[in-house]
């Protein structure tokens, strides 16, 4: 069973305006198998078999005057000469486009040698696992971010005729679960904890050891474990540090692997100017919450719905499903969190052509009125288009002139 992804039309735009496409990600999102519907004419060369490797990089400017279109090249990062080499095969025949794919995960130079010799020649698409609406084959329907991207749109425009995905019990399932194909497309409680085990292992001793062959295996176990209990939580490098016995510089260094490996993402606080005193240090999400259940040894949904992490990970699960859908849809955005030092926050902001959208999550079905006093102040301080509150409510609702309810499984 092979689940329709969000991103294939994107990735058919991104075939006619540029000559290379990127598809970068964790390992075991989807990459080789969306690679898998190009249409049949186009040969597949995986950098991981060892034939394959060989071949290519046995010299890859002859490979690419062999093979000079339609190629796709999974989990490219393990032959950084490639870069160079299609950067010459390209400029050959300029105006010419969608003749390449390439593919990588676990690498955070990735993006750098994509940026530095394939600048204003690729087009990059960001593949996460699952997201809600790829497990609910809803990816075609109409759906609120959809609409978001329309500036003119009004709050209450961004809810009217809006439909389910599925229903709560579904997204509360797709929580606990996480998105990582394998244990979608083979289900059973036994092989999804058996293979978050063995994904753990692969990352650490396979892809982590051999990227950066000095990292101490033993500490850098510890701190993913450490990172499911960091999940939705502002970042403290120096607490980190100590309770890892590293140096500061160290546990940086750390943060930045899980979040260039795409296993971790960071948040930047938001920093426009405010009489305000902010909170300046990033916030910072397991990316996906299957994952963080698993190191969590959270059992099932049961125990996740009475855990301390619960809040956190139901905070971090909805934002990373807008920021899926956002990135699927190729819809460019900067996100951050808002905090005062007094204590006033705002989950997610989102800024992009579309304007600045301030973003709460709850897990809960009802909103007080006094929920909605630090948005309201958020958006008159900053000039925000509209507020949206994801919780686990009935229906979407107006519940402010600039602020809409919309339930989880709505979204």
């Amino acid at each position: 069973m092979i689940l329709p992804r969000a991103v294939a039309p994107l990735l058919d735009e991104y075939l006619a305006t540029f000559p290379c496409v990127a598809i970068l990600g964790v390992r075991q999102c989807g990459k080789t198998t969306l690679l898998g519907t190009l249409p049949k004419e186009w040969k597949v060369f995986d950098l991981e078999r060892r034939a394959d490797h060989a071949l290519v990089a046995r010299d890859p400017d002859t490979f690419l005057r062999l093979y000079p279109r339609q190629v796709a090249i999974d989990e490219a990062q393990l032959l950084p000469e490639i870069f160079a080499a299609l950067r010459v095969a390209i400029d050959e025949h300029r105006p010419e486009k969608g003749r390449f794919v390439i593919t990588g995960s676990s690498s955070p130079e990735l993006l750098t040698a994509i940026s530095e010799s394939l600048a204003g020649r690729v087009g990059i698409i960001e593949l996460s696992p699952f997201s809600f609406a790829e497990v609910t084959r809803t990816v075609e329907r109409d759906s609120l971010l959809a609409r978001l991207s329309h500036r003119r749109a009004k709050p209450v425009d961004l809810i009217d005729g809006l439909t389910p995905r599925g229903g709560l019990d579904a997204v509360h399932d797709f929580w606990f679960r996480g998105g990582f194909p394998e244990p979608w497309l083979t289900p059973g409680d036994r092989f999804r904890s058996r293979w978050m085990e063995q994904y753990v292992q692969s990352y650490l001793y396979r892809d982590i050891k051999r990227l950066f062959p000095g990292l101490d295996e033993v500490r850098f176990r510890r701190f993913l474990e450490l990172l499911a209990g960091l999940s939705g939580r502002i970042l403290n490098y120096a607490e980190t540090a100590r309770a890892l016995a590293v140096s500061q510089p160290t546990a940086r260094d750390y943060f930045d692997i899980a979040h260039g490996t795409f296993v971790w993402r960071r948040l930047p606080a938001f920093s426009r100017d405010s009489v305000k005193r902010l909170v300046k240090h990033p916030r910072g999400y397991l990316r996906d919450s299957g994952l963080l259940h698993a190191l969590l040894r959270i059992p099932d949904l049961e125990a996740l719905l009475s855990h301390p992490q619960a809040g956190a990970s139901w905070e971090g699960m909805v934002v990373e499903e807008i920021l899926r859908q956002l990135a699927a849809r190729g819809v460019g955005a900067d996100a951050s969190f808002y905090r005062t030092s007094a204590g006033a926050d705002v989950d997610l902001v989102l800024e992009g052509d579309f304007g600045l959208v301030a973003i709460e999550v709850k897990h809960s079905s009802t909103i007080a009125p006094r929920d909605l006093r630090t948005m309201r102040d958020f958006l008159d301080e900053q000039k925000g288009r509209l507020g949206i509150v994801v919780s686990t409510d009935t229906e979407p609702r107006l519940l402010d002139e600039r602020i809409v309810g919309v339930p989880a499984n709505w979204l």
